[in-house]
């Protein structure tokens, strides 16, 4: 890094990240320590994507550690922030990047698969939080990862995603009461459709995705990342309860 390590708008801070081996939440995981944090990260299932994250992250000059955990499992989930916050002695960042996108017509679409969907899109982000919060000096910050979906469901089959994604909105606004007291903000990142290995950039849904678009092309995961990086600094300190659109103006 060519900055001064404590000039870093993040020196000193421990971020948690969940689902961040991959696509945003991986870059996520690299601006927030490019800013100086210390950023444990958890992943479901691809460690050989957490173990190279933490490889570059490193090589950069950063710091990250991976833990293996599966956001639907509330047990796991709290053990793995409680540990966090103990091995590095404080805990000042949450980012719910963690998700899942099931889609299926309604006649079509299981319950299971609905279940699945609460459990790790809304559900989790809430246990994570409660989690997180606890440990929270005033000043902390979440930060959620939501859907411009929540909004905007223009094809079929997504209605249960969007449901999940749309249910962060409320979520924020009525967290954002219980924590303001603290001076700990909590607000949604709303990105469209991004360049990511469950979305890309040219897949067979691409051009119909970007057809709905202002700017017509997918969104970069670093786009992502840099609003999820103001949210995250002493910068954004007054912005709470907010759900912020990046999107392309597919919502627009």
């Amino acid at each position: 890094m060519t900055t001064s390590a404590n000039t870093l708008p993040l020196a000193g801070k421990v971020a948690f990240v969940t689902g961040g081996s991959r696509g945003i939440g991986a870059a996520i995981v690299r601006r927030l320590a490019a800013d100086g944090a210390t950023v444990v990260f958890s992943y479901a299932a691809s460690q050989g994507p957490a173990d190279e994250l933490v490889r570059s992250v490193e090589a950069a000059g950063g710091r990250a550690q991976a833990v293996r955990i599966d956001s639907a499992d509330a047990a796991a989930l709290n053990a793995g922030i409680d540990k966090a916050a103990a091995d590095f002695g404080r805990l000042d960042i949450l980012v719910n990047s963690a998700g899942v996108l099931l889609l299926g017509p309604v006649d079509q679409f299981s319950l299971e698969d609905f279940d699945r969907t609460l459990a790790v899109n809304v559900r989790a982000v809430f246990v994570a939080t409660k989690a997180a919060t606890a440990h929270m000096k005033d000043g902390g910050r979440v930060i959620n990862i939501g859907s411009t979906n929540a909004g905007r469901m223009p094809f079929a089959g997504g209605g249960v995603y969007a449901m999940s994604k749309s249910a962060l909105v409320g979520l924020v606004q009525g967290l954002a009461r219980d924590l303001g007291p603290r001076g700990i903000t909590i607000n949604n990142v709303q990105p469209g459709p991004v360049n990511t290995d469950m979305n890309p950039e040219n897949g067979p849904s691409a051009g119909l995705m970007q057809s709905f678009m202002a700017i017509q092309r997918h969104g970069q995961p670093e786009e992502i990342a840099g609003m999820v990086s103001y949210l995250a600094s002493p910068a954004a300190a007054f912005v709470t309860g907010a759900s912020l659109t990046i999107d392309g103006g597919f919502a627009a």
